[in-house]
């Protein structure tokens, strides 16, 4: 970046402020008493404000304000901000990280980063660092995201603050599950931010019509104030030609007699440039200009003009802001991600400087050799807030042509510029990603013939590295970048066997890099639960911790997750879902557990369901209410390790299927599934068939658990006058001994105290003839229900079922189709045998702490300290 003004050696690394806090954006810029950048002075307050640092209201008349980028602060709050100013922000960034943001939302109380003006209109948003901007502001934003991972290139964790903070991140409270970005590596060129964090591309359906923000005018209600009085005048300021070719400009207020100097000032903070405005001046054009790009300069006589010239209201409406040529300037040049203690050299170029005749300049500056001139390249850089543009330089290329180049196309993109000098390297290209969705049960070339087939992989470049039979699924390491992205959206449209196949990008995890101290957690969120909660809890836990380690179980489900974790010596689990995920986690943790270096994580619950009764026994609650993320992180780090059993159900029908074809069909073949929970026979199960039909008639409609309650309550009422005798249907063996069953119409196996949303249905009454239930104690507990009155006492609190047996061995025979549900999932079982026995070794569940956080008077400044400065809420 051109900086005219700074000696010709400079840019150490800076006095180190306070280590940033990975959980959100880092704040990194060290306190001082003149916040970076800012030329704040104090304004009368008119209309009702917020501060932009603590996005409290301003009480009061007064507050102060950046002259430059609008940025409002209480006067209490000067002295703690440590947001810079717009006009420097980009020049913090030492390794340049693209943001990715989702679609076009409504969001109260947040601020634009480039502009401070509230989210008023649909803007943007960081699905990482929780950046917002404005949908024509994003061009001003630098790619100052947060570093989740190493492409192979980079060694530190930081992106914006990483020139004046502590060169280790501590990342705060939540170290210790927190997956560290040096531990992750990804090759991730060819891929977008949303692909390498496998965020749904189903977010992004209400802007792909419009994806390319930076092609259109993009002038908002808010730029567009032309003013009432009659003493003002409106320009259109365009930043270069690409912006005439675009018809993309800012529009600024001046006075209808102006300076000259008063004009290009106004300009330049249109376009957030804090340069000397001597170095710029201004040209017009014609309205045919804007299709010819023909650009005449009007102000051929401003060598004779002194700052008494004034712009009249007889001036055209269009101007481009240009920069007066130069003959040499001082130029940044920044070692890229060689370690040599400094953050950039300033070095002065004129005409006949080259790019080979920098790097031998520089390279002495950084402590190398001119001898290996030949290992070092010159790559310009391009800061983009939706993506990091690289470009190689060719050694004669003269510098000062290439400035005059860029800021001709656009100033804006000048200050977006940099340069870095980098040393050649071989790097190994290696891309994972993992395929689902192919018939089990395949060898591994069997899998590479249906690859070959279906998605013509070129073998010379792709491998299997890992097959999944049991679940279909195989990992794929691709040495070429643009074989590995023609095979991901390829594979969007492929389908084996009539299903369709998924693609997951997956990072590496260097396990051996990982802090003896540290047991990542692997989050997995179901967004279809609860509601939207769990699509806020997905953004909520990535702004939080490594994106890397949250994962969407509706992209891939929780293989793609244990996986990458894989290699992880010590982890633990969040899942975030009803008990049926829960469920479908913990089966998938069975099936994969002996490729894990750490078989046995312990897992924690977010309950979003409809009943949750296993995280009401692990004291998580009835369900998400809006609870903070934070607080829920504190909670599953303090949570104390429990185990539960889990039971295996062989459901063995010895009758074929209703409903087949010329009555002639061979029975089902032997079906196994696991339960957590409990498993019901008879009414139990057959309320839950009726809601799970009524369910996928309209999903839309339950998206609550309040409705979900009551749908319940409506089929209930429909079968209160149904009988069945349950006892006569079926046979009950517990431990090899027959069991004589009374009158009744359910019959439910429980493996926790909690059932139908809480209620206890074995009882609290003490009985001789059993043994008080535990979830470890490798008993199941066998109950029976009357019916539908019966069960609704039952959940009132005020009976409890009949309690039958108890043992760790079931054999249920069957005497005719019966509606069975396990974990919430109903179906109707044939005829047949129903086995139930203990499923291996216990699961590792965490229960949440009874004890109350210590010091809770300074959860909630951890909670500020740890959580990155939102740039005025954002």
């Amino acid at each position: 970046m051109a900086d005219g003004s700074r000696s010709v050696r400079g840019g150490g690394g800076g006095s180190p402020g306070s280590s940033p806090v990975l959980g959100g954006r880092c704040r990194g810029w060290a306190p001082s008493a003149v916040p970076p950048g800012h030329g704040f002075r104090r304004v009368t307050l008119t209309k009702p404000t917020f501060c932009h640092y603590c996005t409290d209201f301003i009480w009061g008349l007064a507050g102060y304000q950046c002259e430059v980028c609008n940025f409002m602060s209480h006067e209490k709050c000067l002295k703690n901000v440590k947001i810079p100013c717009s006009c420097i922000a980009p020049s913090l960034v030492r390794v340049p990280v693209a943001h990715c943001f989702g679609p076009p939302g409504h969001y109260k109380r947040k601020f634009c980063t480039v502009c401070r003006k509230s989210l008023e209109s649909p803007a943007f948003r960081c699905e990482v660092c929780e950046l917002h901007v404005h949908t024509d502001c994003i061009l001003f934003a630098c790619s100052d995201c947060r570093q989740c991972h190493q492409d192979g290139h980079q060694d530190q964790a930081h992106a914006a603050c990483y020139i004046i903070v502590t060169p280790e991140c501590t990342f705060g409270r939540l170290r210790n599950m927190i997956l560290p970005p040096s531990c992750v590596q990804l090759f991730s060129r060819n891929f977008s931010k949303l692909h390498c964090f496998r965020i749904s591309e189903n977010l992004q359906a209400e802007s792909d019509e419009d994806d390319d923000v930076d092609g259109s005018t993009q002038v908002s209600a808010k730029d567009v104030q032309i003013s009432t009085d009659s003493s003002k005048q409106t320009l259109k300021i365009f930043d270069g030609n690409d912006a005439v070719k675009r018809n993309q400009f800012r529009l600024i207020s001046i006075p209808r007699i102006a300076k000259n100097e008063e004009v290009v000032e106004a300009a330049l903070r249109a376009y957030y440039i804090n340069d000397d405005q001597q170095e710029y001046e201004l040209q017009t054009f014609t309205q045919q200009a804007l299709l010819s790009d023909d650009v005449i300069n009007r102000n051929d006589a401003a060598e004779d003009s002194n700052s008494g010239s004034v712009f009249r209201e007889s001036v055209p409406e269009a101007w481009i802001i240009r920069a007066k040529p130069k003959d040499e300037e001082v130029i940044r040049i920044y070692p890229a991600w060689l370690k040599v203690g400094m953050a950039y050299v300033s070095l002065r170029v004129n005409k006949e400087s080259t790019t080979q005749s920098v790097i031998k300049e520089v390279l002495p500056l950084l402590g190398r050799q001119t001898e290996c001139l030949q290992n070092f390249k010159l790559v310009e850089v391009l800061m983009g807030s939706k993506q990091v543009q690289r470009m190689v330089l060719d050694s004669q290329e003269l510098i000062l042509n290439r400035l005059k180049d860029i800021r001709k196309t656009s100033i804006r993109q000048m200050n977006q510029t940099r340069f870095y000098v980098v040393e050649n390297s071989k790097s190994i290209v290696r891309v994972n990603l993992f395929i689902g969705g192919l018939p089990p049960q395949l060898s591994p070339e069997e899998y590479t013939n249906i690859l070959k087939d279906e998605l013509a992989i070129k073998t010379n470049v792709v491998s299997v590295s890992h097959v999944y039979q049991a679940q279909g699924a195989v990992v794929l390491e691709i040495s070429c970048f643009s074989e590995a992205e023609r095979i991901y959206m390829l594979v969007k449209d492929t389908t084996v066997n009539d299903k369709p196949l998924n693609a997951v990008v997956i990072p590496e995890v260097m396990a051996s890099k990982i802090p003896q101290n540290c047991w990542p957690l692997l989050v997995f969120v179901n967004p279809k639960s609860g509601g939207l909660k769990g699509r806020d809890l997905l953004y909520s836990f990535r702004k939080l911790l490594n994106p890397h380690q949250v994962f969407e179980l509706t992209n891939g489900g929780p293989l793609p997750g244990f996986h990458t974790f894989s290699k992880v010596p010590s982890f633990r689990v969040l899942v975030c879902g009803g008990d049926g995920t829960v469920g479908w986690v913990l089966g998938a943790l069975e099936e994969i557990r002996h490729k894990l270096v750490c078989s046995e994580p312990s897992v924690a619950i977010l309950p979003l369901g409809t009943g949750n009764d296993l995280g009401r026994v692990l004291r998580w609650g009835a369900g998400y209410s809006g609870e903070d993320p934070y607080s829920i992180l504190i909670s599953v780090d303090e949570a104390d390790d429990v185990l539960m059993d889990r039971w295996t159900i062989l459901l063995d029908a010895e009758e074929p299927a209703d409903g087949a074809e010329n009555g002639v069909a061979e029975p089902e073949p032997p079906k196994i599934v696991q339960m957590n929970n409990y498993c019901g026979l008879g009414i139990d199960a057959e309320l839950s068939l009726d809601f799970h039909h009524a369910r996928e008639e309209e999903p839309g409609k339950f998206n609550s658990r309040f409705h979900n309650k009551g749908v319940y309550v409506k089929v209930g009422l429909q079968k209160i006058s149904h009988t069945r005798n349950l006892h006569k249907d079926i046979k009950l063996q517990v431990d090899q001994r027959e069991v004589e069953l009374p009158s009744i119409e359910g019959l439910i196996f429980i493996n926790i105290p909690s059932w139908g949303s809480g209620a206890d249905l074995w009882g609290s009454d003490s009985d001789d003839r059993f043994e008080k239930p535990r979830i470890d104690d490798g008993l199941l507990e066998v109950v029976g229900v009357t019916g539908v009155v019966h069960m609704g006492q039952v959940q009132g609190g005020f009976r409890s079922g009949i309690r039958i047996a108890q043992g760790s061995y079931f054999r249920v025979t069957l005497l005719k189709p019966i509606p069975v549900q396990v974990d919430g999932e109903p179906w109707i079982q044939a005829p047949g045998q129903i086995i139930i026995s203990a499923a291996g070794p216990k699961v590792h569940m965490l229960k949440k702490s009874k004890q109350k956080q210590k010091k809770t008077g300074s959860l909630k400044e951890m909670r500020v300290d740890s959580m990155a400065v939102s740039e005025g809420g954002r």
